[in-house]
């Protein structure tokens, strides 16, 4: 059986690379590419991918928001992580969300193949490099603890965290200044941080966003 495959990252040389990786096995076939996770989201509905290999840290709405919202739509697709990031935050966020595998970007080019033979049976995968602790954890159905924040205000945390305006989220997220005002306020209350800086370092330690996007 061959197994459908979309790639999703925003450097294209990075695609590029995964590309020339996966595509040297002849039952794995690229069918589609995002750059960014909302776009991951409408190409994943459009190809129904068996497996999406997925950024983690990306600008505008993040790779575990992202795998959140592919995977309640289908939830039958195999998604892989693929991150710069070893910290819990990351790899447990992105598990949470539904997840099969978690890659380094730095690691062994055949854990790639590795990983998706791997999820294709069902299995969860974790990057040789991280420490396999993580891997009982998670076969033992063990989480960390949700952030207490709707889908709709984790958007508006990172792209408040990447430093727009509500004029500019509003424009990115098709709503009015004042909803984003209002989901802002909600935001600070819940959390109860109230500083740019403060929203900013929570939503990097919550794996939300990422200084080096």
């Amino acid at each position: 059986m061959e197994i459908k495959i979309v790639l999703v990252d925003d450097h294209k040389l990075l695609r590029d690379g995964l590309r020339n990786i996966i595509e040297q096995k002849s039952n794995m076939q690229i069918i589609g590419e995002a750059s960014d996770g909302r776009e991951a989201i409408k190409t994943c509905l459009k190809l129904q991918p068996d497996v999406v290999v997925l950024d983690v840290a990306m600008p505008g709405l993040n790779g575990i928001e992202a795998a959140r919202q592919i995977i309640k739509n289908q939830p039958g697709i195999k998604i892989i992580g693929v991150s710069m990031h070893s910290t819990k935050q990351f790899i447990q966020g992105m598990f949470n969300a539904g997840a099969f595998g978690y890659l380094l970007k730095d690691g062994d080019s055949d854990e790639m193949i590795d990983a998706i033979s791997t999820v294709m049976q069902n299995k969860k995968y974790l990057s040789k490099d991280i420490d396999q602790e993580f891997l009982s954890l998670l076969k033992n159905g063990e989480t960390i603890e949700e952030v207490e924040l709707s889908a709709r205000e984790k958007e508006v945390l990172q792209l408040i965290s990447e430093g727009n305006s509500s004029k500019e989220i509003g424009e990115i997220l098709f709503l009015s200044s004042k909803t984003i005002d209002v989901h802002r306020n909600n935001i600070m209350k819940k959390i109860d941080l109230y500083t740019i800086s403060e929203l900013t370092k929570y939503a990097i330690q919550k794996g939300l966003t990422s200084l080096d996007l």
